[in-house]
Protein backbone atom coordinates (compact mmCIF):
# COMPACT_ATOMS: atom_id res chain seq x y z
CA UNK A 1 0.00 0.00 0.00
CA UNK A 2 3.27 2.32 1.01
CA UNK A 3 4.51 1.67 -2.52
CA UNK A 4 1.05 2.57 -4.41
CA UNK A 5 0.90 5.97 -2.31
CA UNK A 6 4.45 6.11 -3.48
CA UNK A 7 3.69 5.50 -7.44
CA UNK A 8 0.66 7.77 -7.45
CA UNK A 9 2.82 10.67 -5.91
CA UNK A 10 6.15 10.13 -8.33
CA UNK A 11 3.71 9.94 -11.05
CA UNK A 12 1.81 13.10 -10.12
CA UNK A 13 4.84 15.06 -10.05
CA UNK A 14 5.90 13.94 -13.06
CA UNK A 15 2.43 15.23 -14.60
CA UNK A 16 2.48 18.49 -13.10
CA UNK A 17 6.02 18.83 -13.70
CA UNK A 18 5.97 18.45 -17.46
CA UNK A 19 3.43 20.86 -17.55
CA UNK A 20 5.03 24.00 -19.53
CA UNK A 21 4.58 27.16 -17.54
CA UNK A 22 5.51 28.80 -20.88
CA UNK A 23 2.36 30.41 -23.16
CA UNK A 24 1.70 29.41 -25.92
CA UNK A 25 0.89 31.18 -29.23
CA UNK A 26 -2.95 29.68 -29.10
CA UNK A 27 -3.45 30.60 -25.25
CA UNK A 28 -1.53 34.51 -26.41
CA UNK A 29 -4.44 34.76 -28.68
CA UNK A 30 -7.23 34.46 -26.92
CA UNK A 31 -6.08 36.07 -23.88
CA UNK A 32 -5.44 39.58 -25.96
CA UNK A 33 -8.39 39.21 -28.43
CA UNK A 34 -10.32 41.16 -25.49
CA UNK A 35 -7.49 43.88 -25.41
CA UNK A 36 -8.86 47.11 -26.30
CA UNK A 37 -5.31 47.94 -27.82
CA UNK A 38 -5.70 44.29 -30.13
CA UNK A 39 -7.45 44.09 -33.49
CA UNK A 40 -8.60 40.29 -34.05
CA UNK A 41 -9.85 38.73 -36.45
CA UNK A 42 -10.11 35.53 -38.08
CA UNK A 43 -9.72 34.43 -41.79
CA UNK A 44 -11.58 31.55 -43.32
CA UNK A 45 -9.76 30.17 -46.14
CA UNK A 46 -12.99 30.66 -48.45
CA UNK A 47 -12.50 34.31 -47.55
CA UNK A 48 -9.84 35.09 -49.57
CA UNK A 49 -11.65 34.16 -52.81
CA UNK A 50 -8.67 31.74 -54.11
CA UNK A 51 -11.33 29.66 -55.84
CA UNK A 52 -11.56 32.38 -58.54
CA UNK A 53 -8.00 32.62 -58.94
CA UNK A 54 -6.08 30.71 -62.25
CA UNK A 55 -3.95 28.52 -60.30
CA UNK A 56 -1.88 25.51 -61.39
CA UNK A 57 -1.60 22.36 -59.60
CA UNK A 58 0.67 22.49 -56.91
CA UNK A 59 -1.10 25.98 -55.95
CA UNK A 60 -4.06 23.74 -55.63
CA UNK A 61 -2.46 21.69 -53.10
CA UNK A 62 -1.10 24.27 -51.29
CA UNK A 63 -4.69 26.15 -51.13
CA UNK A 64 -6.41 23.05 -49.98
CA UNK A 65 -4.39 22.41 -46.92
CA UNK A 66 -4.91 25.88 -45.88
CA UNK A 67 -7.97 26.18 -42.54
CA UNK A 68 -7.26 29.82 -42.22
CA UNK A 69 -5.73 32.84 -40.89
CA UNK A 70 -5.68 34.59 -37.38
CA UNK A 71 -4.84 37.97 -37.33
CA UNK A 72 -3.87 39.88 -34.01
CA UNK A 73 -2.64 43.62 -34.54
CA UNK A 74 -1.36 46.30 -32.19
CA UNK A 75 -1.88 49.61 -33.09
CA UNK A 76 0.78 51.85 -31.13
CA UNK A 77 0.04 54.95 -29.67
CA UNK A 78 1.21 57.46 -27.31
CA UNK A 79 -1.02 56.15 -24.45
CA UNK A 80 -0.01 52.37 -24.81
CA UNK A 81 3.52 52.76 -25.71
CA UNK A 82 4.64 50.57 -22.23
CA UNK A 83 1.81 47.87 -23.26
CA UNK A 84 3.26 47.97 -27.03
CA UNK A 85 6.93 46.63 -25.35
CA UNK A 86 5.71 44.50 -22.89
CA UNK A 87 3.65 42.79 -25.75
CA UNK A 88 6.29 42.73 -27.91
CA UNK A 89 8.99 41.14 -26.16
CA UNK A 90 6.14 37.89 -24.61
CA UNK A 91 5.51 37.20 -28.23
CA UNK A 92 9.10 36.95 -29.40
CA UNK A 93 9.57 35.01 -26.21
CA UNK A 94 6.97 32.76 -27.31
CA UNK A 95 8.39 32.58 -31.27
CA UNK A 96 12.05 31.79 -29.86
CA UNK A 97 10.33 28.40 -27.66
CA UNK A 98 11.17 24.64 -29.01
CA UNK A 99 7.93 24.69 -30.87
CA UNK A 100 8.61 27.17 -33.33
CA UNK A 101 11.58 27.19 -35.93
CA UNK A 102 12.71 30.42 -37.92
CA UNK A 103 12.12 30.23 -41.96
CA UNK A 104 13.28 33.94 -42.56
CA UNK A 105 13.46 37.32 -41.80
CA UNK A 106 12.94 40.67 -43.33
CA UNK A 107 13.24 44.11 -43.62
CA UNK A 108 10.06 45.64 -45.37
CA UNK A 109 8.91 49.15 -45.72
CA UNK A 110 6.59 48.51 -43.03
CA UNK A 111 9.30 47.04 -40.43
CA UNK A 112 10.84 44.04 -39.46
CA UNK A 113 9.16 40.73 -39.99
CA UNK A 114 10.10 36.72 -39.37
CA UNK A 115 8.24 33.80 -40.50
CA UNK A 116 7.87 31.05 -38.09
CA UNK A 117 7.11 27.22 -38.78
CA UNK A 118 5.65 25.22 -36.23
CA UNK A 119 5.24 21.21 -37.36
CA UNK A 120 7.63 18.83 -39.00
CA UNK A 121 9.64 19.93 -42.04
CA UNK A 122 7.41 17.73 -44.20
CA UNK A 123 4.19 18.65 -42.58
CA UNK A 124 3.62 22.11 -41.24
CA UNK A 125 0.43 22.99 -39.15
CA UNK A 126 1.00 26.34 -38.72
CA UNK A 127 3.13 29.25 -40.02
CA UNK A 128 3.21 32.39 -37.95
CA UNK A 129 4.31 36.14 -39.62
CA UNK A 130 5.18 38.41 -36.73
CA UNK A 131 6.28 42.10 -37.93
CA UNK A 132 6.88 45.24 -35.51
CA UNK A 133 7.31 48.83 -36.32
CA UNK A 134 7.91 51.03 -33.27
CA UNK A 135 6.66 54.17 -34.95
CA UNK A 136 2.94 52.25 -36.23
CA UNK A 137 2.37 48.78 -33.95
CA UNK A 138 2.95 45.29 -34.67
CA UNK A 139 0.97 42.31 -36.30
CA UNK A 140 0.68 38.57 -36.08
CA UNK A 141 -0.24 36.16 -38.26
CA UNK A 142 -1.37 32.64 -38.17
CA UNK A 143 -1.52 30.55 -40.96
CA UNK A 144 -3.54 27.33 -39.97
CA UNK A 145 -3.47 24.49 -41.95
CA UNK A 146 -3.37 20.61 -42.03
CA UNK A 147 -0.47 18.98 -43.61
CA UNK A 148 1.36 21.99 -45.05
CA UNK A 149 4.70 21.82 -47.16
CA UNK A 150 7.09 24.37 -46.68
CA UNK A 151 7.98 24.31 -50.39
CA UNK A 152 4.36 25.33 -51.44
CA UNK A 153 3.88 27.99 -48.51
CA UNK A 154 5.81 30.25 -51.79
CA UNK A 155 2.66 29.01 -54.32
CA UNK A 156 0.26 30.17 -51.47
CA UNK A 157 1.74 33.45 -51.10
CA UNK A 158 1.67 33.64 -55.19
CA UNK A 159 -1.86 32.28 -55.03
CA UNK A 160 -3.40 35.17 -52.43
CA UNK A 161 -1.62 37.35 -54.76
CA UNK A 162 -3.51 36.55 -57.54
CA UNK A 163 -6.71 37.04 -55.26
CA UNK A 164 -9.36 39.67 -54.57
CA UNK A 165 -9.04 39.43 -50.87
CA UNK A 166 -12.17 41.05 -49.44
CA UNK A 167 -13.65 40.44 -45.91
CA UNK A 168 -14.55 42.28 -42.52
CA UNK A 169 -11.51 43.24 -40.95
CA UNK A 170 -9.01 43.28 -44.07
CA UNK A 171 -9.68 46.78 -44.73
CA UNK A 172 -8.98 48.10 -41.24
CA UNK A 173 -6.04 45.65 -41.31
CA UNK A 174 -4.87 47.36 -44.64
CA UNK A 175 -5.48 50.72 -43.44
CA UNK A 176 -3.26 49.94 -40.14
CA UNK A 177 -0.22 48.78 -41.79
CA UNK A 178 -0.03 51.78 -44.76
CA UNK A 179 -1.43 54.22 -41.89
Amino acid sequence: MKNMRFIIIIVMALAISSCSSEPSLQQYYITNAENPNFMSFDVPASLLNLEKVDMDETQKKAIASLKKLNVLAFQKKEANIADYEKQKAIIKTILKGPDFSELMKMNTEFGKATIQLKGDDDAIDEIVIYGDNDEKGLILIRILGDNMNPASFVQLIQAMEKSDLKGKGLEQLENFIKG
